[in-house]
């Protein structure tokens, strides 16, 4: 392909894209997809001859529209989803086109400063102690390992012990206290490093799922040796975060203990002046995690971890080869910070997102998904029969439908009708959001998370959900309304 064709394929491919970008409001946000229909369109024997690179990606884009989901749109409330907000999504279009392999200083320069850069602005923005290190990984789960091995490896040298040398067979014990609501990622990286899914000390939470200090102490009493504590700023359902000030205390009595705060998206309250006390005692911690793709609104995948002992991170992270040309002075080598080498490079999405945004922006976004959180949570508890299960302290919305004329209590018809309604909401395909058991109750779960998510938004979204109930409620046969 020459310069010319090369040039007209990616102003196509931008047309295509900002066309969808357009129509993202207007489209249902998840299509009616037909699975059968979609894999006979994508699929069928891979070409003998190449083709026309132009008329590919015409036809990837019909083909594939049926099969998109409108998570990058204002009306998109599941799985806490963010958007990309214009100048993060044009910087990740750059960073395909440059291309760079974002693992050595000496593969791309820029990549390594941007990344040094970003890191610095993030550290500044949590309010995090200043020398901790930072890495670019693919989201949460990577974000949690790559904290979680930098603690192993400081807990178990403190013990006496060189984990990268000799493993952890003969190890001294690590003992792992999550809290009752930890989420599944700090599980799986658990799973990875060998730490086990099932040795972990649970902690008791309180009905909004956060961490009771009460009974973490009680947990540390009867414990000895290295120890991890992972704490969670914002649960995953509720929103609601674990009282960090009294858990840092507690496991600062311990003489070999590290804490973890797994703030996936939570952590981006310490960037809001009006959500930061929320989030009292952040800096207290030894290590956090985020995602950017989440609240900070950049395009998949963005994951963040943050470390107060960089020595241990590096430790934990390095790998080295006779053929990596490492740097001899001060220039990062994004790869002593994450479990991969060869990567894209993040940073450059990121570092758009917090420059484009700026302190005053970033904060805007928050708070503003917060109050739009609370206007839908308010509008859908004027109605008959909708509970709000959860305090809106953040950007989660917890919300449970009663059958009208259903016997007071009846936990099995009320979990039925909840989840008829979040079916008939996702079908309708005004908004899209998921469902969950939160306490053993069926609940429907609304995330606001997206940049471009309006008042107008929340209201429409409320109507459509409230819509959908009514009408769900209409097609029950008389004996199960209780009429």
């Amino acid at each position: 392909m020459d310069v010319k064709d090369r040039r007209a394929l990616l102003r196509q491919t931008a047309d295509i894209a900002a066309e969808f970008l357009e129509r993202l409001p207007e489209r249902p946000v998840w299509p009616p997809v037909d699975l059968a229909a979609l894999r006979e369109a994508l699929g069928g024997p891979m070409p003998e001859r190449g083709e026309d690179p132009q008329g590919m990606i015409d036809a990837l884009a019909r083909d594939a529209e049926p099969g998109i989901v409108g998570t990058a749109g204002p009306r998109y409330f599941g799985f806490v989803v963010g958007g990309g907000v214009p100048a993060s999504l044009a910087a990740d279009w750059l960073t395909s086109a440059w291309d760079q392999n974002a693992g050595l200083y000496a593969l791309s320069p820029a990549a390594s400063v941007v990344e040094e850069v970003a890191a610095g602005w993030l550290v500044d923005l949590f309010g995090l102690p200043a020398g901790s290190s930072v890495g670019f990984v693919t989201g949460a789960t990577m974000a949690n390992f790559t904290a979680i091995a930098a603690a192993r490896h400081r807990v178990l040298e403190a013990a006496g012990w060189n984990h990268e040398e000799d493993g952890l067979i003969g190890a001294p014990p690590i003992a792992v206290v999550v809290g009752d609501e930890a989420h599944v990622t700090i599980f799986v990286s658990l799973q990875m490093l060998g730490l086990g899914r099932a040795r972990v000390h649970r902690v008791a939470a309180d009905e909004q799922g956060r961490m009771r200090p009460d009974a973490l102490r009680e947990t540390l009493a009867r414990i000895d040796g290295p120890t991890i504590v992972c704490a969670q700023a914002g649960n995953v359902n509720t929103g609601a975060f674990d009282p960090l000030p009294e858990i840092v205390a507690a496991v600062r009595e311990r003489p070999n203990a590290w804490l973890h705060i797994d703030g996936a998206f939570g952590l981006w309250a310490a960037a809001a002046p009006g959500l930061r006390d929320r989030i009292e005692g952040l800096d207290g911690a030894d290590s956090w995690t985020t995602d950017a793709h989440k609240w900070l609104n950049v395009p998949y995948d963005s994951g963040i971890v943050v470390v107060r002992d960089a020595a241990a991170h590096h430790a934990a992270m390095t790998l080295g080869a006779s053929y990596y040309i490492e740097t001899a002075g001060g220039e990062r080598d994004p790869y002593n910070w994450v479990p991969e080498s060869s990567r894209r490079a993040r940073g450059f999405a990121v570092y758009a997102a917090l420059r484009s945004l700026g302190r005053t922006g970033l904060a805007d976004l928050l708070e503003r998904c917060c109050s739009i959180a609370r206007r839908m949570a308010d509008g859908l508890r004027a109605a008959e029969g909708v509970t709000i299960l959860n305090d809106v302290v953040l950007n989660q919305v917890l919300v449970r439908f009663e059958p009208r004329g259903s016997a007071s209590g009846d936990a099995e018809a009320t979990d039925a009708f909840t989840r008829a309604v979040i079916a008939a909401v996702q079908a309708d395909g005004t908004c899209w959001l998921g469902g969950t058991t939160w306490h053993g109750m069926a609940a429907m779960r609304i995330s606001v998370s997206n940049w471009s998510t309006t008042e107008a938004d929340a209201d429409m979204s409320v109507e459509a959900i409230l819509r959908c109930a009514r009408t769900v409620a209409e097609a029950l046969p008389a004996t199960a309304a209780g009429s």
